[in-house]
């Protein structure tokens, strides 16, 4: 059984009080720490599971079957990372990623953005990042499992389709279920 780490972001009641806690830890987070910063509220896991996606999936239904009316609306380590989290995350200097990006070293074709390109604050999608450091440059970019990347893209996207369903007209969702099929 492989241990994994990860961090669901969390919408609800106060998480930090007493009962609540409790109540969590009896619905099967007691692999959870609770936490807060600003008016954001989250619980970082370390869970044995076989996959990374069955250590998620077990863990929203925990906290979702708790009784609190909680409710999971993303999934951490996000996808879309910044030129200094790529350093971070693949243990090179800013830097040395900069002129990755710019094509100034390396084999070139570095992914493009994924956010507008005249943005100040760019970023990529860690998916694509992960993928062109294990292509191009024939490394693996950190000792995590790149593979979670394109699980944590789609299940993010799936915590956004619940959130805005009910919004759609019905032939907004017939369109977009026709799209992902």
């Amino acid at each position: 059984m492989t241990t994994h780490h990860f961090t669901l972001i969390i919408e609800g009641p106060d998480l930090q009080d007493n009962a609540n806690i409790d109540a969590l830890f009896e619905a099967g987070c007691d692999d959870a720490t609770v936490g807060r910063v600003g008016a954001i509220q989250y619980l970082d896991f370390d869970r044995e599971a076989p996959l990374f996606a069955d250590a998620v999936f077990s863990a929203i239904e925990a906290i979702e079957q708790a009784g609190l009316g909680a409710r999971a609306v993303h999934l951490e380590p996000d996808d879309l990372v910044t030129m200094a989290e790529i350093a971070d995350r693949t243990g090179r200097t800013r830097e040395s990623v900069r002129l990755l990006i710019a094509g100034e070293r390396g084999p070139g074709r570095f992914p493009s953005p994924a956010t507008h390109f005249k943005s100040r604050q760019r970023m990529w999608r860690w998916q694509e990042v992960a993928t062109w450091f294990a292509d191009a440059r024939g490394e693996p970019p950190t000792t995590d499992d790149p593979g979670i990347a394109p699980f944590i893209t789609a299940f993010n996207a799936g915590l956004e389709w619940r959130r805005v369903d009910h919004q759609l007209k019905d032939e907004e969702r017939q369109g977009i279920r026709k799209l992902v099929r």
